[in-house]
């Protein structure tokens, strides 16, 4: 049977990839319609494809206590967001992936103080690894700061507070649950907005918002799992990877070509990233034969 911890890992992995995905069908929508359309149709299509779960469940799956942090979460994760895809238009996915690295040390320090979470040294370690592989990628002081750069990092900072929300949510609501309360208060909101910029997509932008409310659904629906499994620290350095997938995209979609500094700094991140994946597999087989040796 497959452990918590391989099994958050392989779900956090894969919402990379999915979160990688669905940026890509996005940045290609944003090359006909605006942000706000484009953040409508993402949360639309991604409510259509849980609505026949939602119904065969009989709205049972709203069940839950934590309505305040449902709507507060979705309130926080539209600004979040837009200033994200717009962002995305100003700059390579690659360059908008390594601003959002961010992320992992917001949340792991908003981790120990909200949530009351260890914080061990391989992780810390893990998380400078990463911190000094993004400073190599963004080298803030010697190349120009844009705005959307900036514009990432809000997003970053909004969204590393959505993930403590749905933390402190996932210990009462499933994955489902907390995925249903998102879509249905973000398509609300993001309809709102978009009805004073509409555009009409064409054909091809219908498909590309399509693939990108399916992957950003599959994503929600992984790392929502995932945070229900293990402390939210250990999940972080994984985000990391995001940087291969989107680097890779980037060259192959947008022939947008990483430089020498992006390399170098995505293999300092892989490194925090391979390190903290060796220690989180021993100190389990640790736990696990204590626990035995205790049985015995």
């Amino acid at each position: 049977m497959i452990s918590n911890n391989k099994l958050a890992i392989f779900l956090i992995v894969a919402s990379v990839l999915f979160g990688t995905l669905m940026l890509t069908f996005l940045k290609l929508a944003q090359e006909e319609v605006n942000v706000y359309v484009a953040g409508f149709f993402r949360f639309l299509f991604g409510f259509l494809i849980i609505l026949p779960y939602i119904l065969k469940s009989k709205f049972t799956v709203f069940k839950t206590i934590h309505h305040k942090k449902h709507f507060f979460r979705a309130f926080l994760n539209l600004p979040s967001m837009l200033l994200y895809f717009s962002a995305l238009v100003m700059m390579p996915i690659e360059k908008a992936t390594a601003i959002s690295f961010v992320v992992p040390f917001l949340v792991t320090i908003l981790a120990v103080l909200f949530l009351g979470e260890k914080i061990y040294l391989y992780r810390s370690f893990a998380l400078v690894l990463g911190f000094i592989g993004m400073m190599i990628i963004l080298r803030p002081g010697i190349i120009e700061i844009s705005l959307g750069v900036y514009m990432a990092l809000a997003s970053s900072f909004m969204w590393s507070v959505v993930i403590i929300i749905t933390k402190s949510i996932a210990k009462d609501d499933s994955s489902i649950t907390i995925l249903s309360y998102g879509y249905t208060y973000m398509t609300i909101f993001s309809f709102i907005i978009a009805l004073f910029h509409w555009q009409t997509p064409g054909l091809q932008t219908l498909i590309y918002l399509f693939f990108g409310g399916l992957f950003g659904t599959l994503l929600h629906l992984c790392i929502n799992h995932a945070y229900k499994l293990v402390d939210v620290s250990v999940t972080q350095p994984y985000s990391f990877l995001s940087l291969v997938f989107a680097s890779l995209i980037g060259f192959y979609v947008f022939n947008e070509t990483p430089d020498l500094f992006t390399w170098i700094g995505a293999s300092v991140i892989f490194l925090g990233v391979l390190i903290i994946s060796y220690r989180e597999m021993k100190l389990e087989k640790e736990i696990i034969r204590k626990s035995i040796d205790i049985k015995n």
